[in-house]
């Protein structure tokens, strides 16, 4: 049974930074494409980062591009994000077993229970 757990969420200040953890088991961690993706109240579902595990690809959403860090350790994905903003505000979500399509990654069908981020001044 695939299990993904989020933490490292919480309040942040603005300008500032943070690492989300998803921790995973009941896959095989090397051959898995995990990413994340984030959701804010009344907002869709948005891509935020993924990792392959073909050639460590990666790939990042348009709204952290250049502020985003994708790293896979051990069986956990870390997702490192700085220069934090209003809209990083969001529930954040890991997920497995995606697809790369190019540059895009096609969420899979496991899902974590996600992880409150909430950015103030």
């Amino acid at each position: 049974q695939v299990q993904l757990t989020e933490s490292g969420g919480g309040l942040a200040q603005i300008g500032g930074s943070l690492t989300l953890s998803c921790a995973t088991s009941g896959l095989v961690f090397s051959s898995a494409n995990i990413g994340w993706f984030r959701q804010a109240p009344g907002q869709a579902r948005e891509f935020v980062a993924a990792s392959s595990w073909f050639r460590d690809k990666t790939s990042y959403g348009d709204s952290v591009l250049g502020r985003a860090k994708v790293s896979r350790d051990t069986d956990t994905l870390l997702l490192y994000l700085d220069n934090l903003n209003f809209g990083d505000t969001a529930v954040y979500y890991c997920n497995a077993d995606g697809l790369f399509r190019n540059d895009e990654y096609i969420p899979g069908n496991y899902w974590g229970q996600g992880t409150q981020v909430t950015v103030s001044s």
